[in-house]
């Protein structure tokens, strides 16, 4: 690029030029304007996802590693060519490399309708504006605003993996969600879940979809299956729900806590002072 006088530097750096080749680069991750150098393996990426993706992907498990962000310090101009320190505006055509830039997380960004916004307390940009989350300190992640006072906490519990694809939930790019128990999962792992009638956590198993119906049907199939006479003894059972213990009569089909009514249980022991 011939831009070694200083008229043709400021003239590259007006705010119209700063535009050039917006949206026109990037990775199906990403839309911006320039490509990362690796400290970890000196290479160059468009972002630390298809980093990522290509050397846990390595036959040699030695060679596996995943980048981190904040130790990013050369980034390469996709206009121009030109490698530099990483900043907002490329030092030599002017344009910048992303529309939304966070110098904390060395992270570009072109499409703003994202929303986004860098959290301290997360200490990563998160997406889908700033005035629509809020912070909760003991999970250790942002939720939305309708969780405030809302949500059950589970202490770092976004700082977990999703237990049906066991992806790191803390800065996974889909999108996640709290189940009643307060564990996190994927939204897309949770609806396949419910897709397969799983209706418990895998985490705790307690039920995290609203089951009224279906304990109702199962009462009526209950009182219309009587048990044969060599059954009619007691089990102690554990409500996955409440965590309490019922003695409840053994059947088939399934056993009610005496609590809060829950057929999500099981069963501990049988109780031996029945008659048989």
């Amino acid at each position: 690029m011939e831009q070694q006088n200083g008229d043709s530097v400021n003239d590259a750096h007006s705010p119209d030029k700063q535009d050039i080749g917006k949206m026109d680069y990037g990775c199906e991750h990403y839309r911006r304007r320039c490509k990362l150098r690796t400290p970890c393996c000196d290479q160059i990426y468009t972002c630390r996802h298809c980093h990522n993706e290509f050397t846990t992907a390595l036959s040699n498990p030695k060679e596996r590693h995943e980048l981190v962000r904040h130790e990013i310090k050369q980034v390469v101009c996709a206009v121009c060519e030109t490698e530099q320190p990483v900043a907002h505006v490329c030092s030599n055509c002017g344009v910048k490399m992303g529309e939304y830039f966070c110098n904390i997380c060395k992270f570009f960004d072109d499409d703003t309708t994202k929303q986004q916004f860098h959290c301290d307390e997360c200490g990563i940009c998160r997406v889908g504006g700033r005035d629509n989350f809020f912070h909760c300190k003991k999970c250790a992640s942002c939720y939305g605003v309708a969780l405030l006072d809302n949500h059950s906490c589970v202490e770092n519990s976004m700082k977990s993996h999703c237990p049906i694809c066991y992806e790191f939930l803390f800065d996974s790019v889909k999108g996640t969600m709290i189940m009643k128990c307060g564990h996190t999962i994927h939204y897309d792992c949770f609806e396949e879940m419910s897709k397969q009638n799983q209706y418990r956590c895998p985490i705790c198993s307690k039920s995290v979809l609203d089951m009224t119906t279906i304990w109702q049907r199962l009462d009526i199939e209950v009182h219309a299956t009587p048990m044969p006479r060599a059954y009619h003894y007691n089990v102690q059972i554990l409500c996955n729900d409440c965590n309490r213990t019922s003695e409840v009569p053994f059947h088939l089909v399934g056993h009610k806590c005496n609590d809060c009514n829950s057929y999500n249980t099981r069963v501990i022991t049988r109780v031996n002072n029945q008659q048989q």
